[in-house]
C-alpha cells in the first residue's frame, strides 16, 4: 500500500496492480447508519442510494449511459459505520470516468421526482423485512442490546421506520450530504493500473472539495447484561421459529480479535461448528445453526442464532444456553477445533487477493476499523501462533451466557407455554415495530 493526501485532507491509499487495465475506487465517508441517530432513521441510506439519480449536470439516465460508454460501473452501498462509493473504470478511459465520479460524489441534485419514487420504494422495502423473520430480527434485537440513544441502537438494515421514510425530505437529504460527505471524513481506496503520480494531480483537479467538522456519533461502551431477557414476536401459524441470543461483543480492533474469531469458527461458524452439529445433524430440529460475531468501530454482538421448528422452540433455546455456557466451561475448545480453525483461515488465503475487489475489501477493513497497515501481512502469523490456553481465555471474556438477549419469533399458541417452562423471570412481547404490547 502507498499512502498520500489531497490539499484537501483527503486520504488516498493505493496498491498499484498492472496486470489488468482497470483501475477500482473506493470512496469511504465515515457516516454509515450510526450516523441516523442525529437525524431520521433510514437517511444515510437512502441518500447514498440517491446520489445516482442524477446531479447538477447530469441525469440518471445520462449517468447509466455514459457509464455504459466508458465501460466503468458505479454503486453505492451503506454499512453500520460508513457509506461507500464504488467506482470502476477501464485505464484507457480513466480521464472521462473520473469527470462522473467526481460529479457524482460532489455535486448530487436529489431530485424531487426520484426523490418520491425511490422514498415509495423504501417504504414498500420496510413492509417486506418486517414480514421477513430474519430481517425482521435484525431490526428489533439492536434497540433492545445497545438502547435508543446509542448510534447503534437502530435496526440493523439501515433503512429506518415507515414513520421515519415518510418524513424525510429532499432537504434532510441535502443536508446529510453537506454533513458528511466532506474530505476530511473520508478515504480513497484504489486498487489497479495506475500510480501515484499518475492519479493524485487528476483527484486533485477534480475533487475541489472544502473540508469542514463533522458530527461525532455515539459509540461508546455499553454495560454487559447480568441476567436474561427475553422478547417474542407473536407470528401465527408459524412452523418454525425464528431464535436469537445475543450478548455484546469487544469491537473488531481488540485484542482478542483473532482469538474471538477462532471461537465464533468452533462453536457456530461453520457447517460443522458445535451447534449446527448439535441442532441440525444431531437433534434434527433446524435446518442450519449458527453464530456470527459482529464486524464494527463500536461495541458489537455476538449473536447465535436458528430457525427450528416450532415444536422444538423452547428444547432449541435450551441447547443453545447449554452450548455457550458449556465452551466456557465443563466443555471448553479442544486442540483438534482450534487445529480445523487453523488450517480454514490460512490455507484459504493464497486465493484470497486473486481479485482487485478483494484487495480493496480488505483494505476497507483497515480503514473501517482503524487496523495497522500491517495488519493483514501478520495475520498467517497470528493465527498459527494461537495458543490453546489463550483461546480458552479469550472466551471466558467474550462469551456471556448468564446476560443473554433472546429475541424470537414464531407461534404463540405454540411456544409461549415451553417457553415459560425454561424459567426466565420475564419474558415480554413486542409486535413488529418493537413496541411492547
Amino acid at each position: 500500500m502507498e499512502r498520500a493526501t489531497l490539499d484537501n485532507g483527503l486520504q488516498i491509499i493505493l496498491v498499484e496492480r498492472q496486470a489488468v487495465p482497470v483501475v477500482g475506487f473506493r470512496l469511504v465517508v465515515d457516516a454509515g447508519h450510526a450516523s441516523d441517530q442525529l437525524g431520521l432513521l433510514g437517511t444515510s441510506s437512502l441518500a447514498v442510494s440517491m446520489m445516482e439519480e442524477g446531479t447538477k449536470k447530469r441525469s440518471s439516465l445520462e449517468i447509466s449511459e455514459e457509464l455504459a460508454m466508458l465501460g466503468a460501473t458505479l454503486s453505492m452501498q451503506s454499512t453500520l459505520d460508513q457509506n461507500v462509493v464504488s467506482f470502476s473504470a477501464l485505464k484507457e478511459n480513466l480521464d472521462a470516468s473520473l469527470d462522473i465520479l467526481a460529479d457524482v460524489v460532489l455535486n448530487p441534485a436529489f431530485p424531487q421526482v426520484e426523490f418520491q419514487r425511490v422514498q415509495k420504494q423504501r417504504i414498500a422495502g420496510i413492509q417486506r423485512e418486517k414480514a421477513t423473520p430474519r430481517n425482521l430480527m435484525y431490526r428489533l434485537f439492536p434497540p433492545l442490546l445497545f438502547g435508543d440513544d446509542h448510534a447503534y441502537g437502530l435496526p440493523l438494515t439501515g433503512t429506518g421506520t415507515e414513520s421515519s421514510v415518510a418524513d424525510l425530505t429532499r432537504d434532510a437529504l441535502i443536508d446529510f450530504h453537506r454533513t458528511w460527505f466532506r474530505p476530511n471524513n473520508a478515504t480513497l481506496v484504489i486498487v489497479g493500473a495506475t500510480t501515484l503520480g499518475e492519479i493524485v494531480p487528476q483527484l486533485e483537479r477534480r475533487f475541489d472539495w472544502k473540508a469542514a467538522e463533522v458530527p461525532t456519533k455515539n459509540l461508546a461502551p455499553v454495560a454487559r447484561r447480568t441476567r436474561a431477557e427475553v422478547y417474542v414476536v407473536d407470528r401465527p401459524e408459524s412452523e418454525q421459529s425464528m431464535i436469537f441470543a445475543i450478548h455484546l461483543a469487544p469491537p473488531k480492533a481488540n485484542p482478542n480479535d483473532i482469538a474471538n474469531e477462532a471461537l465464533n469458527d468452533i462453536l457456530g461458524g461453520t457447517f460443522t461448528s458445535r451447534l449446527n452439529m448439535n441442532l441440525r445433524e444431531d437433534k434434527h430440529w433446524a435446518y442450519y445453526a449458527r453464530t456470527s460475531l459482529t464486524s464494527v468501530r463500536g461495541p458489537g454482538a455476538y449473536l447465535l442464532f436458528t430457525e427450528a421448528q416450532a415444536d422444538k422452540t423452547a428444547e432449541s433455546m435450551a441447547e443453545i444456553q447449554r452450548e455457550i455456557s458449556a465452551i466456557v466451561g465443563e466443555a471448553p475448545p479442544t486442540a483438534e477445533e482450534l487445529a480445523k480453525v487453523k488450517d480454514k483461515n490460512t490455507l484459504t488465503l493464497p486465493g484470497r487477493w486473486e481479485r482487485n475487489d478483494a484487495v480493496a475489501r480488505d483494505i476497507l477493513e483497515l480503514v473501517r476499523f482503524g487496523l495497522d497497515d500491517g495488519y493483514w501481512d501478520e495475520f498467517p502469523k497470528q493465527i498459527r501462533g494461537l495458543q490453546l490456553d489463550q483461546v480458552r481465555q479469550a472466551a471466558q471474556e467474550l462469551y456471556n451466557p448468564d446476560g443473554l438477549l433472546w429475541v424470537v419469533i414464531g407461534d404463540r399458541a405454540q411456544i409461549e407455554a415451553p417457553i415459560q417452562a425454561l424459567g426466565f423471570a420475564d419474558i415480554q412481547w413486542l409486535d413488529v415495530d418493537g413496541n411492547r404490547l
